[in-house]
């Protein structure tokens, strides 16, 4: 089985819009910026073998605020940037009380059944707590970048920046391909 790393699309591969809660919905015309220093991370992730798999909640889908065209074009200039794997969206409003809205695991589920992967080995990276908590509830291991929005439930590690998260992750593969190790020689 496999591993991956979940990155939320909105605030880490693309800069967030600051607002009062999480963040504020963009003109439909308008192309999210793009998070520069995301870029160096997700290349090494990718070159130690993990799946890279953006996330996103998207209501605005089903509220008719976005189109499908539009989140298509945002996925496809992300696609060419970061060397993702796969983009998983939620398009539910939160009254549509969906498993695939996070924080509800189902994306991450999802995943876990089209590319064989081992949830307990892979991580989740946001800036807010949503998505730490559907690692938890799934088994993943939460990363969050420092942000007003990762709230005070669970997870696993807070730090300043991606450069760090992508060394935490390389460590804790380490530490885990070398606790394997140990118990396959015994």
């Amino acid at each position: 089985m496999k591993s991956a790393v979940f990155f939320e699309q909105d605030g880490i591969l693309t800069l967030p819009r600051a607002v009062q809660n999480f963040r504020a919905e963009r003109h439909p015309n308008e192309q999210p910026a793009i998070n520069e220093s995301a870029i160096i991370p997700l290349r090494e992730l990718k070159a130690a073998g993990l799946i890279l798999i953006a996330t996103a909640n998207r209501p605005g889908l089903s509220t008719g605020q976005q189109s499908r065209r539009e989140s298509d074009l945002v996925h496809a200039r992300l696609r060419r940037i970061f060397p993702l794997d796969d983009i998983l969206i939620c398009p539910h409003a939160p009254s549509d009380h969906c498993p695939c809205r996070k924080p509800r695991p189902g994306l991450f589920t999802e995943a876990a059944f089209k590319w064989h992967l081992n949830l307990g080995q892979s991580y989740v990276v946001s800036d807010k707590w949503p998505d730490a908590e559907a690692a938890r509830i799934c088994g993943c291991v939460s990363l969050l970048l420092e942000s007003p929005w990762i709230g005070a439930g669970h997870h696993d590690f807070v730090l300043p920046s991606l450069e760090d998260i992508q060394d935490k992750i390389l460590n804790l593969m380490l530490t885990t391909s070398n606790r394997t190790l140990n118990l396959a020689v015994r």
